[in-house]
């Protein structure tokens, strides 16, 4: 087993963690650009399970740079500021106040 493989694969773990945590926002706040970012992780996490599926297949360089482009654009979606005094545990797991919706 190739040492890419296993960066590939932790990169994929963090993309979908990630996605989680926006799309646990998204369900707390009901804010539209945590919906946004929710949805189009969706595509960010197919884009990395593509990586894991080139890198396990014999193309580790693919696979890597497949996982490296969906953290560079899950990272470019805009999200609104709603941390303002939280530590990094509550920031990093997504912990928000639940709003109401309309």
């Amino acid at each position: 087993m190739d040492i890419l493989f296993l960066v590939t694969c932790f990169g994929a773990a963090v993309v979908i963690f990630l996605w989680l945590r926006d799309l646990r926002i998204y369900g707390r706040t009901g804010l539209p650009l945590y919906r946004k970012a929710a949805l189009r992780g969706v595509i960010w996490m197919a884009l990395a399970s593509g990586g894991i599926a080139s890198a396990f297949f014999g193309q580790p360089f693919l696979g890597i740079g497949l996982m490296l482009a969906a953290l560079y654009l899950q990272g470019r979606d805009e999200r609104e500021k709603i941390w303002t005094s939280e530590g990094n545990l509550e920031r990093f797991f997504g912990a928000v106040k639940t709003k109401k919706r309309q």
